[in-house]
């Protein structure tokens, strides 16, 4: 830092020390200007004047005033104005006393408001002005009286000046940070949203594939002794089912792997052209499931084709865990002008958890939430005469949610 940088930081950290530093620079300039004279005879010349006592009382008492202009901008105008009036009524010849009232009028108009800055602005040059020309020694039309004029405007004018590039650039500021707040806030509401999409995921492949390991493993505790043949097999399942869990935990805890981790698997998520594998886990874990489906030649996005899946995943999967062992469920997926619709039917008895009804896990909430993202509804609830009863409408297509539309 140069050491001008570093003397402009001391002085501004210290407000008080600066304006006494700008007070005595005033006090320096309008006591060269009281003692030089530009006006010698009737030619163009300088020489060396005395300025009256009176005169150095005016200037010193100006520049005093002065070192108070931040903290009363107001009071210290009215002191450099009065003793600048006392100057141009008394003073012959005159020292320059107004340039502590310009000063102070600079200092108003760059501290408060425009409309402040144009009566207070109106009334130094009236007052200034007015006294030099009607009560001064000199003519009217004297072009001392007319720099009084010219000085006093310019020096409202200058502060105005200040006062609004001083507000733009705060203006400036503050869009800057509002647009940082606001760049900060949407990349927590993306991440939070990326953290519940993968919890949702995490979510239905635990529980369909864990519900399916369950099942298996009891049935081949059952059967060991007895049917060794049929243990194998349900042993087998255990493993498929458990397979897949890996694989599919695998990629999506991939995707919360950093840009120097080892490649992420690239392996598409599920969809319903996986519906028939998705159905014949449950029937190896001896559910009945029947799929019909009414949506032949249609291609879903991305976002939609998997939220179906996961929502008959995790609707079967509650049909599997609390729908009782002979209960049998319904599958079908319809296309509805611009819709998709999902509907998931069993005819079982929950049992005394009644854990799809009251929604005490995750299940219901996770589906619900993914329906909603795409714009989508989804219904549940007890089916009359006993069962379940899992309705999802998902649009075809998908569009960006923007700013202006409802959470």
């Amino acid at each position: 830092m140069t050491p001008l940088a570093r003397a402009r930081r001391e002085l501004t950290a210290h407000p008080l020390a600066l304006d006494s530093a700008l007070a005595a620079g005033v006090l320096l300039c309008m006591l060269a200007g009281s003692f030089v004279d530009p006006h010698s005879g009737h030619s163009v010349s300088w020489s060396i004047r005395t300025p009256d006592p009176l005169s150095l009382l005016l200037m010193t008492l100006g520049a005093i005033a002065l070192v108070f202009r931040r903290r009363a901008p107001m009071t210290v105008l009215a002191v450099t104005g009065t003793l600048s009036v006392v100057e141009l009524v008394t003073g012959d010849p005159r020292a320059p006393v107004a340039m502590s009232a310009v000063v102070a009028l600079f200092t108003v108009a760059a501290t408060t408001d425009r409309p402040t800055t144009l009566r207070a602005g109106l009334l130094t040059t009236t007052a200034l002005t007015s006294a030099a020309m009607l009560a001064g020694p000199l003519p009217w039309y004297a072009q001392e009286n007319l720099g009084i004029l010219a000085w006093t405007g310019i020096g409202a004018t200058a502060g105005d000046a200040v006062r609004s590039r001083r507000a733009v650039v705060q203006a400036i500021r503050e869009r800057a940070e509002r647009a940082e707040r606001t760049r900060e806030e949407e990349a927590r509401r993306r991440v939070a949203e990326e953290r519940l999409r993968i919890a949702r995921d995490l979510h239905d492949v635990v529980a369909h594939h864990i519900a399916l390991v369950n099942v298996q493993a009891g049935v081949a505790a059952h059967v060991m002794d007895k049917r060794p043949d049929q243990a194998k097999e349900a042993l087998a399942h255990v493993r498929e089912a458990s397979r897949s869990a890996l694989n599919e935990l695998r990629a999506t805890v991939g995707l919360l792997r950093q840009s120097g981790d080892p490649e992420a698997p690239t392996e598409p998520a599920p969809g319903l052209d996986r519906l028939d594998e998705l159905a014949g886990t449950f029937r190896n874990a001896g559910l009945l499931v029947e799929v019909a489906r009414a949506d032949h030649g249609t291609t879903l996005p991305a976002a939609v084709d998997l939220a179906a899946y996961r929502v008959i995943q995790e609707a079967l999967t509650n049909v599997q865990k609390h729908a009782g062992a002979d209960a049998k469920a319904e599958v079908s997926v319809v296309r509805v002008g611009p819709h998709i619709e999902i509907t998931v039917l069993d005819d079982g008895a929950p049992g005394p958890e009644e854990a799809p009804v009251t929604g005490g896990g995750h299940g219901l909430l996770g589906m619900r939430e993914r329906v909603t993202a795409l714009r989508g509804t989804l219904t549940t609830g007890p089916r009359y005469g006993g069962g379940f009863r899992v309705h999802a409408i998902l649009p075809v297509k998908t569009r960006t949610r923007t700013a202006e539309d409802p959470v």
